[in-house]
């Protein structure tokens, strides 16, 4: 993109704008560096000259559309994704959701399922399957379809192994999956009360009363009004006591409802709402 900045930038609010008037996808207060950078690398591949040119071609070509949400959809996840966070479930978290008759967790942004299964082998391992119901959404309808698959490329599985030998797994990897030539296929055991549907952080509501919420490495993508927007959405989706789990390089010590919450683990980014006084 060669144009002059501001008339740059004013081409990218514009077709922010199209796509929240025409299709309710709202990516209008995302990380302006990281919509920038998904939209360079777009017109690069599709040989546009400028944005009001894609915006042209998404606004009226259905394949570029749902090639443009893909661009901007957060997929980048792995199984067992920082092993000391897995560890702190593993002993600090579950110990607490065993104490209630049953309880729900909401995995957020959810991507290609990784840390939904992830998180199913826990529960698994700690002996609490059939306690708990599971619900993982996200604004993508294709990635979804790949995270009901439950199947990912072999050439992860030695990475995936060996996140879970350093998160404190109990048995060996090999048990959950079926592998042939090409993919790894989770075993169906582990989709035992789990729901996928889409739900879009940014335009959605309140989800249920969850004593959990995992939702990593997605507010980083936002600017920080909708950040605080989002936390408030998972403060109100909480019940009383429940837990919160973010990213690496995320935090709630700038948020406006960081008050609300109290920190488990500021490391493993875990934060638990406050009970009423």
């Amino acid at each position: 993109m060669n144009a002059h900045p501001e008339t740059e930038r004013i081409e990218l609010r514009l077709l922010l704008e199209a796509v929240y008037l025409q299709f309710g996808y709202d990516f209008r207060n995302y990380s302006m560096a990281h919509v920038k950078r998904r939209i360079e690398h777009r017109l690069t591949l599709a040989g546009l000259a400028s944005i009001s040119m894609l915006q042209h071609a998404v606004l009226h070509d259905g394949v570029m559309f749902q090639t443009f949400l893909q661009d901007l959809s957060i997929n980048v996840s792995e199984m067992f994704r920082d092993p000391p966070f897995y560890l702190a479930l593993r002993n600090e978290i579950l110990p607490m959701l065993e104490t209630y008759p049953s309880f729900k967790i909401w995995h957020a942004g959810c991507s290609a399922g990784q840390e939904v299964y992830s998180m199913a082998i826990l529960l698994h391992e700690a002996g609490m399957r059939e306690r708990g119901l599971v619900y993982a959404t996200d604004f993508n309808h294709a990635i979804l379809e790949q995270a009901r698959e439950a199947a990912f490329p072999l050439a992860q599985l030695k990475d995936y192994t060996a996140k879970y030998q350093q998160a404190g797994g109990e048995n060996s990897f090999a048990d959950y999956y079926t592998a042939d030539d090409e993919r790894a296929v989770l075993r169906s055991f582990l989709k035992e009360r789990t729901f996928f549907s889409e739900h879009n952080l940014v335009t959605d509501g309140v989800f249920g009363e969850m004593h959990l919420v995992v939702c990593r490495n997605v507010l980083i993508y936002f600017d920080r009004s909708l950040q605080d927007r989002v936390v408030g959405l998972f403060l109100d989706s909480l019940c009383p006591g429940g837990f919160l789990c973010l990213g690496s390089k995320e935090s709630l010590k700038f948020s406006r409802h960081a008050e609300k919450f109290e920190v488990v683990s500021e490391k493993d980014k875990i934060y638990r709402k406050r009970r009423a006084a």
